[in-house]
């Protein structure tokens, strides 16, 4: 487990990339203090305009998709994923509460979702709206309590 990044992930360095080609500036695994006394690390944190992102995989957050349940160890990694989601729905309630905009993006999404969704959260046209996820589930979505997805495998942040 020694070998496991915290940060600077493949996924999280192409998005980063791309949004700093097209002129965004921002700050990377950058440590909030919320107000409720809770610490908080996004990804990648837009602190002028309130955007913090997180790039999630889809093993250690449990992607409805791609995630699975091992088969070994069971007794282990059911809890320790377990907490990992209860953890993302705490950090994006407190977010949301210190008035942040949350982006979750799933590693399998393409890129171009991506930005998409991350410049949609910036410029304040993500409506947040489960049901417009729902429509077209092939787009990255903005969400306090959701999670970008996306069904295609080309193109992938990975």
């Amino acid at each position: 487990m020694r070998a496991i990044r915290r940060t600077n992930t493949k996924p999280e360095l192409a998005l980063r990339s791309a949004l700093h080609r097209r002129g965004y500036r921002f700050r990377k695994d950058y440590r909030l203090d919320l107000d409720a006394g809770a610490r908080v690390r996004p990804d990648i944190a837009f602190t002028a305009r309130r955007v913090a992102v997180f790039v999630d995989g889809c093993f250690w957050h449990v992607c409805p998709e791609h995630g699975r349940n091992p088969e070994v160890n069971e007794w282990y990694w059911a809890p320790k994923l377990r907490r990992t989601m209860e953890r993302d729905r705490a950090a994006n309630a407190a977010l949301a509460a210190a008035g942040w905009r949350v982006v979750r993006i799933w590693e399998h999404v393409p890129l171009d979702d991506a930005i998409a969704a991350v410049t949609a959260a910036l410029s304040g046209t993500g409506s947040g709206d489960p049901g417009e996820a729902a429509a077209d589930p092939g787009k990255a979505q903005v969400d306090p309590g959701d999670r970008a997805d996306s069904g295609e495998d080309s193109g992938d942040l990975a």
